[in-house]
């Protein structure tokens, strides 16, 4: 929007800094981060009051952090003040059945073992992980933030890019990132449009006590309505990611816990011994969303601002923070060549490194659930065939451990832990 009108809102901020990022969640502070250490002054805008964000109870959400994930977080100074709190993902474990059949006898098996790197990655509680963000935001000098104030308004040019917020302040930046999730105030008020699909499933998120010892394994129960995922915690907890049709999991949703853990414990299987519910029970439908660009005049969209997949494989905040990554790491090595960190050709950096892995990424989770989530015989013998087949080829099995830690592709600098 290059115009008299635009250029006038920029020119008459009260208030600037190189970068504004708006959405203060997690893939935001990790920006933040990573970009006032490269030395430029950010500027976070946070919709949730700061002792919201702040409040340490444990509501049963949680992370799974692939390795490439750890290291950008241990990169920008946060993963030792959540290290403590990590559950190491030794083992993955992938299987088709019925609930209450128990699953089928050809399954996917990955062990860590197999790899050089370590454990495939870490299971975080969303408490820890956003207390740690929020420290070190606080310890960086070159980040200011801006809690409990919505974005009402914005305007780029070529001049700089400003936004007004609901308490009346005008904030102006070089560069304005969108990190404020799928339904983004920041794509929308640039124009730019989503495309999709539901897929008439919701997800059943919590986190369980269990009476044996999980062992760092994580499990993947694939069943007709949708998958079910058994993530390992600190301790004899494991977080839950259950998918099932909207309807039932709407009534499912609605029970007391005691009807709610009935309905689980046939799925969940009786290999962790007694189960009960540890924290809230949340729920949210699932879908597909892939922003029709990455980028817009002196504007990136990161994370679910620019991309929303199905859980199934685990990597909504995976493939945000590789967003972060690329993003830190296109701006810096542009202000370092004395280039315009927003002008058209940076930012068209960045959505080629990210937006056909993303893409790709999205559409492969979409066709994965389509053909897990049913019951068709032909199908169904397929896929368990096919997992067999992975199971037994170790070169196979070591592709898929390698993509499940994150370390496949053109990895930005901080995913493989080094400074940009």
């Amino acid at each position: 929007m290059d115009n008299p009108e635009a250029k006038a809102i920029v020119r008459h901020m009260s208030d600037t800094s190189d970068i504004l990022i708006v959405g203060g969640g997690l893939n935001g502070p990790a920006l933040a981060l990573s970009l006032a250490q490269a030395g430029f002054s950010v500027t976070v805008i946070d919709a949730l009051a700061e002792q919201i964000r702040a409040d340490a109870a444990f509501d049963g959400r949680a992370y799974a952090l692939a390795l490439s994930s750890q290291r950008l977080l241990a990169a920008i100074g946060v993963w030792d003040r959540v290290a403590d709190q990590a559950q190491p993902m030794l083992e993955i474990r992938v299987s088709d059945g019925h609930a209450g059949l128990g699953p089928s006898p050809l399954v996917m098996q990955f062990d860590h073992a197999e790899i050089e790197e370590g454990p495939m990655g870490f299971m975080v509680e969303d408490r820890h992980l956003r207390r740690a963000l929020m420290e070190a935001m606080a310890a960086e000098p070159g980040i200011t933030t801006r809690s409990g104030v919505r974005v009402v308004a914005q305007a780029t040019s070529t001049a700089g890019a400003g936004v007004t917020l609901s308490d009346g302040a005008t904030l102006g930046a070089r560069l304005l990132v969108g990190c404020d999730g799928r339904a983004s105030g920041t794509a929308e008020r640039a124009g730019i449009g989503r495309t999709g699909h539901g897929y008439g499933q919701t997800a059943l998120v919590c986190a369980i006590a269990h009476e044996l010892p999980h062992h760092g394994i994580a499990h993947q129960f694939f069943m007709p309505p949708g998958p079910l995922a058994i993530l390992p915690l600190t301790g004899n907890r494991s977080s839950i990611v259950w998918s099932e049709t909207t309807a039932h999991a709407a009534e499912i949703a609605a029970m007391d816990e005691e009807a709610y853990l009935a309905v689980l414990r046939p799925r969940f299987g009786d290999f962790l011994g007694e189960i009960a519910l540890a924290g809230q029970r949340f729920s949210y439908p699932l879908g597909l969303t892939l922003a029709k660009s990455f980028i817009g005049e002196r504007l990136a969209l990161v994370g679910d601002a620019a991309h929303g997949m199905h859980p199934i494989a685990g990597q909504g905040l995976n493939a945000g923070l590789r967003d972060v990554a690329a993003l830190a790491e296109v701006v810096t090595l542009a202000a370092r060549r004395g280039e315009d960190i927003a002008g058209p050709g940076v930012l068209d950096r960045y959505q080629q490194w990210r937006r056909f892995d993303t893409t790709t990424l999205a559409l492969a989770t979409d066709a994965f659930n389509r053909l897990f989530s049913n019951d068709n015989p032909l199908l169904r013998l397929g896929r368990d065939l096919g997992m067999g087949l992975v199971n037994a080829a170790p070169a196979l099995r070591r592709g898929f451990i390698r993509e499940a830690a994150g370390l496949t592709g053109d990895l930005p600098r901080l995913m493989q832990g080094l400074p940009v």
